[in-house]
């Protein structure tokens, strides 16, 4: 649909940036928010006062005024702060406790 509002809090990677400023000159995408970008590893939660960015598609994003860009700040809810707290107390419990590897509940290797 033309015009249509894109909203990404997920994972950067998502996005294809030069497509969605692409879609914003032309009127397809109307706006645009965005708490993830793909390479914001390199940018977000640095002291970028006194440097310049040299990703070219970030700074075209910055500057446009139909995308709200955040650094990142989904994830800082009450709730998911909990959850990550009692998930690395249960991992320290657990992993003082002898377990290793896949016998942790919570291991993604």
């Amino acid at each position: 649909k033309k015009g249509v509002i894109l909203i990404n809090t997920s994972r950067g990677g998502l996005i294809d940036a030069n497509a969605l400023i692409s879609g914003l000159h032309s009127g397809i995408i109307g706006g645009c928010g965005l708490d993830v970008y793909e390479n914001e590893g390199e940018y977000f939660f640095q002291d970028y006062s006194s440097k310049s960015i040299q990703d070219e598609r970030l700074i075209a994003m910055l500057g446009n005024n139909r995308i709200v860009l955040t650094a990142h700040q989904a994830f800082f809810t009450r709730e998911a702060i909990d959850k990550i707290v009692s998930t690395t107390i249960e991992n320290f419990f657990n992993f003082a406790s002898g377990l290793r590897g896949n016998e942790l509940p919570n291991s993604v290797c």
